[in-house]
């Protein structure tokens, strides 16, 4: 279980790979990939600064992989998220998971990325020709990471 906050870009291939190494039991690769938009609520978006809680940010990724470890059958979990400012196009977040069959893969992936858009520390302000704003936790994230249920 891996937890990466860096303003450096990934390559997901390098990452996939490596995660993957070594491992003969791995039947299934799921993966999400996080992109910035340059159109956010009716407003052009120029840039995206994400800020986060060092050492805090991390402690709860790490909290949801091992939740979603709890809930699947999980070999392993990959979640990088880039911090800085970043303009549309640029990679934001990888989420990695590695399993036996595609079916815990597919739901522990879902879930981490539910939680992390809900439960990890970052703030994301952007860069809109109106100037900066802060941008606001969407109810829809709310209610996807509700579908879970409750978090033990």
């Amino acid at each position: 279980m891996t937890v990466r906050i860096q303003k450096e870009d990934f390559d997901v291939s390098r990452e996939i790979a490596a995660l993957r190494s070594g491992n003969p039991q791995i039947g299934a690769v799921a993966s999400f990939i996080g992109v910035v938009r340059d159109l956010n609520d009716g407003s052009t978006v120029a840039t995206m600064t994400l800020e986060h809680y060092p050492g805090m940010t991390e402690k709860a990724i790490d909290k949801i992989i091992v939740e979603a470890k709890g809930r699947w059958q999980v070999y392993d979990a990959l979640v990088i998220h880039r911090i800085g400012t970043l303009a549309p196009l640029d990679q934001i977040v990888l989420v990695v998971v590695t399993s036996a069959h595609r079916g815990d893969a597919f739901a522990a992936c879902e879930f981490i990325m539910d939680y992390l858009k809900t439960q990890a520390p970052f703030w994301k302000k952007e860069q809109t020709p109106d100037g900066a704003r802060w941008v606001e936790a969407r109810a829809s994230d709310d209610k996807a990471a509700e579908r879970w249920g409750s978090k033990g």
